[in-house]
């Protein structure tokens, strides 16, 4: 009897315990129990409370075991949580307090990640319409954030990813070099719109935008009557894109008709040509 006592007294204690541990507050939590409540709220894909543990267990125990893990993992919170921003800054962060890590390469994959998914906040929600308004900024930088991971860290395990990204960055910033061309066409302004084509000949070959750049060069040096280049890049729109919108059965030219839309609607005067 004295034994079953005993045991159950000892199992008691066990088990106020482990209650009193679980029912600790945080900041009575050591540098372990913060890490593990914030692995297991991000099993349970409660991202919020696991980024509060990891900036709570970062602030209490900055040179702890734990504190470079809960960094990266403070990255991979917020970005699940979608705040981009946030994501951004503790890459960045990381980047900059620990270019030596082991595990680098996951912040600047992350950080191009961040400014990608950033840029298509702003340019896909808030200005869906012409790509000619649309700020270009954010996919350059993206695309440069991932070029310099791929050419730091050639065998990173997130290469792959990002070069597939770049390649569609690419392409995305190729078509947007033929929306400003094209509204320079608009505009009348041929030498604008013909060097924005020669920009995409010079810079993105390989993307999707070659084309339709070959067809602003085209219609913009004959406007400009610079025959020659105009008959070279015709030349070479034949050749390779035969099939072309703009040339018809027999190979001719057909004009886009852009220069023939009116260019002076009254809220573009009134937004000088910011809203047409």
């Amino acid at each position: 009897m004295r034994s079953f006592t005993q045991s159950f007294l000892i199992l008691s204690c066990l088990i106020l315990a482990a209650c009193s541990s679980s029912d600790k507050r945080p900041e009575d939590l050591s540098e372990r129990e913060f890490y593990e409540q914030a692995r297991e709220a991000m099993e349970d894909n409660n991202f919020l409370i696991a980024s509060e543990r990891l900036q709570q267990l970062e602030s209490r125990y900055p040179f702890g075991q734990y504190a470079e893990q809960a960094q990266l993992e403070l990255i991979y919170t917020q970005h699940m949580m979608a705040d981009m921003e946030s994501a951004l800054a503790s890459a960045e962060r990381f980047i900059r307090l620990h270019p030596l890590h082991e595990q680098v390469d996951y912040a600047y994959y992350m950080r191009g990640l961040s400014v990608y998914e950033l840029g298509f906040s702003f340019v896909e929600r808030y200005t869906p319409s012409e790509q000619a308004r649309r700020d270009p900024t954010p996919f350059r930088d993206a695309f440069n954030h991932f070029d310099e991971l791929v050419r730091r860290y050639p065998e990173s395990q997130y290469n792959e990813d990002a070069q597939k990204r770049m390649v569609f960055l690419r392409d995305r910033l190729a078509q947007y070099e033929i929306g400003v061309g094209r509204f320079y066409m608009k505009r009348h302004a041929y030498l604008a719109a013909a060097q924005r084509g020669e920009r995409v000949m010079l810079s993105y070959q390989g993307t999707s935008a070659v084309d339709d750049a070959l067809a602003l060069q085209i219609e913009a040096y004959g406007l400009l009557n610079q025959e020659f280049e105009a008959s070279q890049a015709l030349a070479l729109l034949k050749l390779n894109y035969p099939e072309h919108e703009q040339l018809d059965e027999k190979g001719n030219f057909i004009e886009s008709g852009l220069t023939k839309e009116d260019r002076r609607t009254l809220i573009g005067v009134m937004s000088f040509g910011l809203i047409e």
